[in-house]
């Protein structure tokens, strides 16, 4: 049997490097780096980050970050967005989703919805 041992999302940036700054400040560290691509993780989770935006894909893509504590994802994005002066970066407050998660949604610099998703909060 085939089996899958990594998923690593493509993410675009409208501003690479405010993009990799953003995902710095959130806590990401970079495992790779270039002109064009940079892998991130954080703990078990690894994305890439690319030097490329179209803006529909961007503000139509969401990822979905399983987290032990939404509330203190609400808390770190909201000083990121605050110390770092992301004026374009958005974040909600963490809210029960009918499928019972807790959930915090950021919005990057390039428009991904982040969903910071707290799943044994009920």
């Amino acid at each position: 049997m085939a089996t899958i041992l990594d998923q690593r999302p493509f993410l675009p940036a409208r501003d690479y490097a405010r993009s990799l700054d953003f995902y710095a400040r959130m806590g990401w560290k970079t495992l790779y780096r270039d002109d064009g691509i940079s892998l991130l993780e954080m703990g078990a989770a690894r994305l890439f980050v690319q030097n490329f935006y179209e803006k529909p894909f961007a503000e139509n893509l969401m990822i979905h970050l399983v987290v032990d504590d939404a509330q203190a994802w609400h808390d770190i994005a909201t000083r990121v967005k605050q110390e770092g002066g992301f004026d374009e970066v958005r974040v909600h407050a963490p809210k029960r989703e009918d499928y019972g998660a807790l959930v915090t949604h950021v919005i990057d610099p390039a428009g991904v919805l982040l969903h910071f998703a707290q799943m044994d909060a009920r």
